[in-house]
């Protein structure tokens, strides 16, 4: 898939979640855009918003797989973008992952992002990676923004996913070779899942 960034797959081990139980796992969604998503989303999932002031968009950026983390200058009025362009995605995404058709107003959002300067590349004096000039939140959000056209416009597109349990909707594209991805996380509802099948097949048992 291609990238409008250094290296946003480097740091891919995913980002640590907490779940209900106050227990904690690792999601790894496959895509930078994608990861912009942990942090809330519209309707219901507005109460587990996380993007309240400068300080947690940059908090995001820094968990997330950008590399190196973009020293960011970030206003009120980019995380109220940061917002729209996260909400926008969360339809979009879950559209494509339920094979439907996305609001025209959603992709408009994101096409609107994309179209702003990314943040810009470049090489360091220790010749490994490193961001070149401005770092903003506009900035971030196109590079965001540019990822999400990339994906879902690339190769793995169809490849976009919800977790296949209950009680979860989040979204990650599955890149894995046979494409049999299910969960969001093995270790979380991948788990879960092992132990309810294993707990209706001792039940038959008796």
């Amino acid at each position: 898939m291609a990238q409008s960034t250094p290296s946003p797959s480097a740091r891919s081990s995913g980002i640590v979640m907490r779940s209900r139980s106050g227990s904690t796992y690792r999601f790894d969604p496959g895509a930078l855009c994608l990861e912009l998503l942990t942090t809330g989303g519209p309707g219901e999932f507005r109460h587990y918003e996380r993007l309240h002031a400068p300080g947690d968009l940059a908090a995001w950026a820094e968990r997330s797989r950008l590399t190196p983390t973009p020293a960011l200058e970030v206003s009120d009025s980019e995380v109220a973008a940061a917002r729209r362009l996260r909400d926008a995605l969360f339809r979009v995404t879950t559209a494509r992952a339920l094979d439907e058709s996305p609001d025209p107003a959603d992709i408009a959002t994101v096409n609107e992002a994309a179209a702003h300067p990314p943040l810009a590349p470049a090489i360091g004096p220790d010749g490994g990676p490193r961001w070149a000039g401005a770092a903003d939140g506009t900035r971030l959000l196109a590079t965001v923004a540019r990822d999400a056209v990339d994906l879902l416009t690339g190769p793995f597109a169809h490849r976009i996913r919800m977790c296949s349990a209950e009680n979860c909707a989040l979204i990650y594209v599955d890149t894995s070779r046979p494409g049999r991805r299910r969960w969001c996380s093995m270790e979380h509802c991948g788990n879960r899942n092992k132990v309810r099948t294993l707990r209706a097949r001792r039940s038959e048992n008796h």
